[in-house]
Formats: C-alpha cells, sequence, structure tokens
C-alpha cells in the first residue's frame, strides 16, 4: 500500500509541469546467496499495468529477466547505471542505494 497514494492535499498534484514523483525513484543492487544478484528500483509512483508495460520495455532494453514484487520492480544482475540513466531520460529523479 506504500506505492499507492490514496488522497493529495496539494491543488497542482497531477497537473502539466509537476513533476511525476513527489520523491525520487530508489535504485539498489541486492545479492541472494545465489545468482548475480538482483537490481531492484523501489518507490516509483505508477498505475500497476503501467510498471508492467514499463517493466516489459526495461527488459527487452536491458536483456535480462525481470519481475514485480510487491510493488517494486526487481531486474536479474546489475543495471543500476543504465536504469539510472534511461529514468533520468524519461524525467524520474533517482538515488542510486547502496
Amino acid at each position: 500500500m506504500g506505492d499507492r497514494i490514496v488522497y493529495s492535499t496539494d491543488p497542482n498534484w497531477g497537473k502539466k509541469g509537476t513533476p511525476r514523483q513527489p520523491e525520487p525513484v530508489r535504485l539498489s543492487f541486492r545479492r541472494g546467496a545465489k545468482g548475480s544478484g538482483v537490481t531492484r528500483l523501489e518507490r516509483l509512483i505508477m498505475h500497476p499495468t503501467l510498471k508492467d508495460r514499463l517493466l516489459s520495455e526495461l527488459k527487452r532494453r536491458l536483456g535480462c529477466g525481470g519481475t514485480i514484487k510487491d510493488g517494486v520492480l526487481e531486474f536479474q544482475g546489475d543495471h543500476r547505471d543504465v536504469l539510472a540513466a534511461d529514468l533520468q531520460a524519461r524525467g524520474y529523479k533517482v538515488r542510486l542505494l547502496g
């Protein structure tokens, strides 16, 4: 439920010229017990069907697998630099963690 905005008191929220995200999206890399690890894209405020579409585009661009778990986009492997550049080109502010 953390990704869902229930109510906003900002009268300019969602209008043209306002930022897409009130806070930067977070990119992190986690290495599990096996494999090459997972790049996680968190705090992306977007409708779930648009997240699916974005995940599909990014997986195709990166040439890797991925999924959505609890509203967090996960990509197989370390793709922080490429994802950060792509998201900044789309108009998002990105914060790299770890």
